[in-house]
Order: structure tokens, then sequence, then C-alpha cells
């Protein structure tokens, strides 16, 4: 049996999804997306904290197994995607659950990584946090909330710069620029999201779950809208030599050459 890409407790009406393939960087193989899914919709939290095992929060898309493969996504996932509007399924079940979600960023977030804590309401992060929109450098696109997330959080200029140059920002940064809400010692990281998580849980869970749909309800885009477009470009993106390129220069740990093909 393959062991869990993630693990789950509750305490207190508290969860926490710990992502837990701390060997790779917590990046994430299909596997990961589909169990995230499953956790995230099956939740009765009132208050949910996302986190990773180890020195990484999460590194993106495990590029060997989803980048780096000519054998394509497994078929339930693909079969998710469709009744998920297009939209990446994890992403579907974290963009329109009506629990509160915490990112507790304790170290590289990049790629999908980075959408995952975009897709939080609170974003605490680690001294030892780093975020970086890497999609570019691997000749693609970003998912659905690098779109409808970053530039609200940040503005459209410095969301543009993170977009086009991939560039690597440290948690300090993403303090001054408002993408983290607060800066703790790494050691204070988990006490701090579960002190807040419990202060939400200890409020009546209705109220909370409306106040959540509220703000997503005015703030954000049709988000299975976004996703079928960022799906679309993907996909599209994916079939390029610079998008091949990006993932063997990675793999070879060189740098890459594009050539706008």
């Amino acid at each position: 049996m393959t062991a869990s890409a993630i693990t789950y407790t509750e305490v207190d009406h508290v969860g926490v999804l710990t992502l837990n393939r701390p060997e790779a960087m917590n990046s994430l193989n299909y596997q990961a997306y589909l169990e995230i899914e499953d956790t995230v919709r099956a939740c009765t939290a009132r208050a949910l904290i996302i986190t990773g095992n180890g020195r990484c929060f999460c590194a993106g898309d495990d590029v060997k197994q989803i980048l780096g493969s000519s054998d394509g996504a497994p078929a339930e996932f693909i079969e998710r995607s469709k009744r998920s509007g297009g939209l990446t399924p994890a992403a579907d079940a974290l963009l329109h659950t009506d629990i509160p979600v915490i990112a507790a960023v304790n170290g590289a977030a990049v790629g999908w990584g980075m959408e995952l804590a975009l897709m939080a309401d609170i974003r605490i992060a680690s001294v030892n946090a780093k975020f970086a929109e890497l999609f570019v450098v691997r000749g693609l696109c970003c998912d659905a909330p690098g779109l409808g997330r970053l530039a609200a959080l940040v503005g459209r200029e410095r969301a543009a710069e993170l977009l086009f140059t991939g560039d690597i920002i440290s948690a300090q940064e993403a303090l001054d620029m408002q993408l983290v809400s607060r800066l703790v010692e790494h050691e204070a990281l988990l006490p701090t999201a579960q002190t807040l998580a419990k202060k939400i849980a200890a409020n009546p869970p209705l109220a909370v779950q409306a106040l959540k749909a509220g703000l997503r309800r005015t703030l954000d885009p049709d988000w299975r809208d976004t996703g079928r477009w960022a799906s679309d470009q993907i996909k599209r993106l994916r079939t390029t030599e610079d998008s091949v390129e990006g993932v063997q220069a990675f793999l070879e740990k060189r740098n890459p050459v594009y050539v706008g093909r």
C-alpha cells in the first residue's frame, strides 16, 4: 500500500492537514492532490490549518511524476477534473469550502505550493518561509488562485512581477507586500496558527461559514471559469518546446535555454 501523502488530525474542532512527503519537499503527486481534495471535502472542523512536514511547506508539483512523465494524469484525476468544471479538484474543494483555512507556511511555498497558500483565508509565515510563482520558468501558466488571489493581495504590479519573473521572495518581503498577515519565529508558527484557529472555532460556526461565503461572493471571481481557462493554457503550454526545456533543465540541474516555441 502506498503511504499517505498527507496526515490529518482534529482536536477541539480545529483540523490540521499536513503535507507529508518531506523526502520530496512535500511536492504534490496525483495521490497528494486526491488526498487533499478528499480531506477538505470531508472536513467537519470549524477551522482548518494547512502546513508541511519538514523544512518545506510545498515545492509544488512533483516534477518527475506530473511534468516529466508522458503517462498523463490517472483516470480518476481526469474524471474529478471534469466534475469540478476543469478547475484542479483540490483547488475546487479549497476555494468552495465554507471552513476558514489558515496556511501555516513553514518553509518554501513555490509553484502550486504558493497556490495552496493563496487559497487560504489567512497566511502565517515562519521566518524560514519563501514564496515563488515558478510556473513561468517551467514554460507554464499558473493555476486559478495565482490569477484570482495574488493581485488582490499584493496589487496588480507586484503580482505581475512575481508571475512574469518567477522570482523567489523571502518571508519578510511577503509580509512587506501583505502576501502574509503575520511573520513569526519558526518554533512559534504552529502554536500561533492553532491559537488563531481555536479563536475562530470558538465562534458560532454557522455565522463564520456565512461570513466566509459572503467574502467569496463579494470578492472572488468565477473560480471554475478561471480554472477552465488556466487548465486550457497549461495543456497548450505543456506541448511547447520551452515547457519541455524548462522541465528538462530542472531535472538536469542546469540553466534553461528558451526559444519561444
